[in-house]
């Protein structure tokens, strides 16, 4: 029986596959009673070392949390383990490599609060990621659109006692885990990881994303070993100052306090989140979820629209030319000799009244209802992008109020060993 023939657990219609992870591949999902697209991730039973099961405990631990993605059903299928999941979008990979490969500081800063807060949350159930990276960071889809999710936690590992809070022993001479490109000196060097390599790869993914890239990707070497080696090397030879050069003191300064940590410090999460937050409101930006692949998006949508409006305009003008335009441009358009106009909406798309009468035909004139049609995507992309702009030309009349800027002061910061089901939330109203 091939993947595509499955019924996972009688309730999910197995699609196309999607991507893969950690020890298994991922499918797109149907619920066939609801229609509902899920994610269904699968692995082999006969798998060497199997996963999905212990990543399925993880998720179930970890559920509430804000960013975490929620396990419908996990069980065993023909030759299959499988575990079905909530459906997300794009990787911050993707959406990296959709902008150029070159994030703005503002777009970093949003994203650093959300993954400071996501891993915050893991530490305090007492799990430690070990694969730190953008493919494992996903934006939601719908309503959560700009909510980055955590995912991938096939190499999860406790690092405590969650009764007693007995932190792990320490301990050398251990295999890398995780990616190469990512991975913290101490985890180069064989030692066992802690908190503070989650947070020392977050940096190195904050200075990825700053940059474009890092200075040990492209190193060539004989064998896996030797590259690391090479990897691990440069490093460490690469002070923090140096990385970070070109861009805002707080980013060398996140680098050095993390690879000052002991091995079983607690890490000042309230701390590198300030300073995040001070260098976004330093610089007036404003948290209005306007990421850079919003407003690429938004442009892109915009010219594609301006262009096809003026050629709709040029064949009003020129209806002779109307047949010839549309096929040299692939644009297609629809016309009917009697009954149809060039940028009428179509008779089988426009809604029929609740009388069951269909409402009269009008001409699509405006570029908004045609972006629209276009991309379903478009208005609340414009909507964001428009009240961002209305933002900065009203700004210097009236200052606008900032979220970041009611922050508590750090003498005024809750203190608290264990937040509650996501209690480090993204929305601006709850800082803390």
């Amino acid at each position: 029986m091939s993947t595509l023939d499955l019924r996972i657990g009688n309730k999910y219609r197995l699609g196309r596959k999607i991507g893969s992870g950690s020890f298994g591949d991922i499918y797109l999902g149907t619920n066939i009673i609801s229609g509902e697209e899920v994610a269904i991730k699968l692995e082999s039973v006969r798998a060497k070392h199997p996963q999905l099961e212990y990543e399925a405990r993880v998720y179930k631990i970890l559920a509430g949390g804000v960013g975490i993605p929620f396990v419908r059903w996990y069980g065993t299928e023909c030759d299959y383990n499988a575990m079905v999941i909530d459906l997300l979008g794009p990787s911050l990979e993707d959406l990296f490599n959709f902008c150029n490969r070159k994030f703005s500081l503002k777009t970093v800063l949003l994203l650093a609060d959300q993954l400071l807060a996501r891993i915050e949350f893991i530490h305090a159930k007492s799990f430690i990621h070990r694969d730190i990276k953008p493919d494992n960071f996903l934006m939601g889809i719908g309503k959560r659109g700009n909510q980055v999710n955590v995912i991938d936690f096939g190499l999860a590992k406790k690092f405590r006692d969650p009764r007693t809070h007995m932190h792990i022993p320490y301990r050398e001479n251990k295999n890398l885990t995780g990616t190469a490109r990512y991975a913290s000196v101490n985890t180069h060097l064989g030692v066992e990881q802690s908190r503070r390599d989650d947070l020392e790869s977050l940096g190195y993914v904050l200075m990825y994303f700053c940059r474009g890239s890092l200075p040990w990707q492209g190193l060539k070497a004989a064998t896996k070993k030797q590259k690391y080696d090479r990897i691990m090397e440069k490093k460490m030879t690469t002070p923090a100052e140096i990385l970070c050069r070109g861009f805002p003191a707080e980013f060398s300064l996140y680098l050095n306090y993390t690879r000052s940590l002991r091995f079983d410090d607690k890490p000042d999460y309230t701390y590198l989140r300030k300073l995040f937050r001070d260098l976004f409101v330093r610089d007036g930006f404003q948290y209005d979820y306007v990421f850079d692949w919003t407003m690429f998006k938004y442009n892109q949508n915009h010219n594609t629209i301006n262009s096809r409006n003026g050629e709709a305009e040029q064949i009003e003008e020129n209806p002779e030319d109307k047949d010839t335009r549309a096929a040299r441009s692939g644009t297609a358009v629809a016309v009917s000799q009697n009954t149809q106009q060039v940028g009428t909406v179509p008779s089988s798309a426009r809604p029929v009244a609740a009388g069951g009468t269909t409402p009269s035909r009008r001409k699509v004139t405006d570029w908004q209802a045609a972006r629209d049609a276009l991309d379903p995507m478009a208005a609340d992309i414009a909507r964001r992008a428009a009240g961002a702009d209305r933002i900065l030309r009203s700004s210097a009349k009236t200052p606008t109020p900032n979220p970041y800027a009611s922050a508590p002061q750090p003498m005024q910061y809750r203190k608290e060993d264990a937040p509650q089901n996501g209690a480090s939330s993204n929305i601006p109203q709850q800082w803390y």
